[in-house]
């Protein structure tokens, strides 16, 4: 993907851990054909020293799809950006949202808000390194910081950085007091500062993320922002996706078969299972796809096989 081409990018799935797998991105893709995909935070070092097909490794069939990277060294941002490139990614996303524990003991995440200018020298880092879009995923502010000039300044040295979009979580991250998942549902959402933020960027790309539930609230943040991002609607209930391209991308409207669908995941299953996989890797992204619908309590996709055993994990955030 051309960083020209960004401004078609009208919604997308956030990347989120332990969920937003290769599994689950193919799954999504079945369901729409134009929404950008994000992988789960990889950090920079792990691509760098790590088993790089298993962490970075994903079906052609996900297109478009980006690779969020975590870090806050610019120099190794920039080689894990090359690989995930050479990997084929249409886009490279840098996580400065995250509030776990364990990314900020690597200090980057959300942290990294408290320190635009090194924000900025990665992004650089990145573009000079890569020919395909270098993205930045942010929050409004972290901790005791004013909203207003915290995401001015990290917008105005990543923009000057050469970031050819900034996605941002409509709240603060608070990085004492509040866990994870706290993180995620007790500081207010703000779209406000966020709309504020595109009037004061007119020309730049400006997504919003965070508590989006429904495709009509995706179309009202369209008149005030150039993308809209879905996180948990988009996972425990996947079949909001089928109506996506039709929405918001000029596709005609057509009733969505869902028999075929599943015809598709059990194959792509069996041939997961044909690696060495397990069934409920792929099925347990499956779970909420007849949520709401008629017959949904019948195990309507057990065509494909059983789901896999136990609680599925939250997860950590919609960066």
């Amino acid at each position: 993907m051309k960083s020209s081409d960004y401004k078609k990018m009208r919604l997308a799935i956030a990347p989120m851990m332990d969920w937003t797998d290769r599994h689950c991105r193919f799954f999504h893709r079945q369901l729409t054909r134009r929404a950008l995909l994000y992988t789960e935070m990889v950090v920079a070092d792990a691509i760098i020293q790590g088993a790089r097909e298993r962490l970075l490794g994903f079906d052609a069939a996900e297109h478009p799809v980006a690779l969020q990277l975590g870090g806050s060294d610019p120099g190794k941002l920039a080689e894990a950006a090359a690989v995930g490139e050479a990997f084929g990614y249409d886009e490279i996303n840098l996580n400065v949202g995250c509030p776990s524990d364990r990314v900020q003991s690597g200090t980057f995440g959300a942290c990294l808000m408290k320190t635009p200018v090194l924000v900025a020298d990665c992004v650089a880092a990145m573009k000079a390194r890569v020919k395909i879009p270098v993205t930045v995923k942010c929050r409004i502010g972290v901790d005791e910081q004013d909203p207003e000039p915290a995401l001015d300044d990290l917008a105005d040295g990543v923009f000057a950085a050469g970031a050819d979009a900034l996605w941002v979580h409509a709240r603060k991250a608070w990085l004492e007091g509040l866990s994870p998942k706290e993180n995620r549902d007790i500081p207010p959402l703000d779209y406000g500062r966020v709309y504020r933020l595109k009037v004061r960027k007119p020309n730049e790309f400006i997504g919003i993320n965070g508590g989006i539930q429904s495709l009509d609230a995706v179309r009202e943040h369209l008149c005030h922002a150039d993308g809209a991002m879905l996180g948990r609607v988009a996972y425990h209930t996947p079949g909001i996706l089928a109506g996506v391209d039709a929405m918001f991308y000029g596709e005609p409207p057509a009733a969505f078969d869902y028999a075929a669908l599943i015809d598709v995941m059990a194959a792509y299953a069996a041939r997961h299972i044909e690696k060495g996989g397990r069934l409920g890797h792929v099925t347990r992204h499956m779970v909420g796809l007849f949520h709401g619908l008629a017959g949904s309590g019948l195990r309507a996709f057990s065509r494909a096989g059983p789901c896999g055993r136990g609680a599925r994990r939250s997860p950590t955030a919609s960066r």
